[in-house]
């Protein structure tokens, strides 16, 4: 995914453009507001989410947000000290998807990345138009959290059904142990690696198709589609 990060401190700016690289970003640095309006030019310019620092030398990061909204559907998070409610609300109705309030966790700003990229992506071709997700003999029905294969319901417990439709919502995408486990558990990774490993030879069993999810080594998981 190509991130737009808008940050006039370089040392922060290159800190996180590396965090965020390792996890598999196409990170663009910004320095100031009219720098980040100019890279979203044509609309969006290919850019999945934008990473919008509100303490900029030369425009507010407010106004900033008000003209991102008018130029572009780009998911915006806005990353401000103010934690205030009426300024986070303020953010929101200029049209910002999400925020984080400094000094933030590196875990959750990768959640409410990934979080804001998938309420806004467009439509798969995978699914079935109603959130049911159609992979091979393998059927999501997200609504119902219901999951059957060949037309037999397999039985899931909670997490169980919240990681594989995380990775069946992008089969083929490597997604990192850190960010799973940040985005089924909302904790982070210290001491539930071993939590994980267990979900994910529990899903090889129930749906009996080893193949399906792959341990990618060194790194995390990803869900291999099935032939239909």
């Amino acid at each position: 995914m190509r991130l737009l990060l808008v940050e006039d401190d370089n040392h922060v700016a290159a800190a996180l453009s590396a965090v965020l690289a390792r996890h598999g970003f196409d990170v663009t640095h910004a320095r100031s507001g009219e720098e980040a309006l100019q890279a979203l030019v044509p609309e969006g310019n290919g850019f999945g989410v934008v990473l919008l620092d509100l303490g900029l030398p030369d425009q507010d990061g407010y106004e900033v947000c008000g003209k991102i909204r008018k130029r572009t559907s780009t998911p915006v998070i806005m990353v401000t000290a103010r934690s205030d409610v009426r300024s986070r609300i303020h953010g929101l109705n200029l049209g910002a998807d999400d925020y984080v309030v400094k000094p933030y966790d590196t875990g959750e700003l990768l959640a409410r990345i990934h979080a804001v990229s998938r309420r806004t992506a467009p439509e798969d071709p995978g699914t079935g138009g109603e959130g049911v997700l159609r992979l091979g003999a393998v059927h999501i029905e997200l609504p119902t959290r219901q999951v059957s294969v060949d037309g037999s319901v397999v039985q899931l417990t909670r997490k169980e059904f919240d990681l594989l439709a995380l990775l069946a919502q992008r089969p083929g995408v490597v997604f990192r142990r850190e960010q799973i486990i940040s985005e089924v558990w909302r904790t982070s990774w210290e001491g539930t690696g071993r939590t994980l490993e267990v979900h994910v030879a529990s899903l090889r069993a129930k749906l009996r198709m080893p193949a399906l999810i792959e341990t990618v080594r060194g790194v995390g998981y990803r869900l291999v589609a099935p032939a239909s």
